[in-house]
């Protein structure tokens, strides 16, 4: 398995007001993503001029706003069952959100800090 990328993860009831302060400092929305558990959430990568990157994803499900690792990687069943044999636990079940373009999910550390692994699936 291969880290591809890695960045903060922002996940909100109110992904707007979050773009927002994030455009005041600089970064710009970059892709939107909108086929995620069947349209009901939208993710956003936003990047500032000096390379630094920030996803925030859209949830109507959460409690609160939780900020997470995004790591994308080449082989997503590989570096879920690599965190998943370190104690790391799906809080979903097996449950990972598929879309034409990726595979990913939220994982928790047993210590509680989460990560959210991804792989993206290329288009020929």
């Amino acid at each position: 398995m291969k880290i591809t990328g890695f960045c903060p993860l922002i996940v909100t009831k109110d992904p707007e007001a979050v773009m927002k302060i994030f455009e005041d400092l600089g970064f710009e929305k970059k892709h939107t993503k909108t086929d995620i558990e069947g349209g009901d959430n939208t993710n956003y990568a936003m990047k500032d001029a000096n390379g630094n990157r920030i996803n925030i994803a859209s949830s109507e499900t959460i409690p609160q706003d939780i900020t997470s690792m995004s790591i994308n990687v080449d082989n997503f069943q590989e570096a879920y069952d690599f965190l998943i044999a370190h104690g790391f636990v799906n809080p979903r079940g097996d449950k990972v959100t598929d879309t034409s373009s990726s595979r990913a999910t939220m994982l928790f550390a047993p210590s509680g800090f989460p990560v959210t692994i991804s792989e993206h699936i290329k288009k020929d």
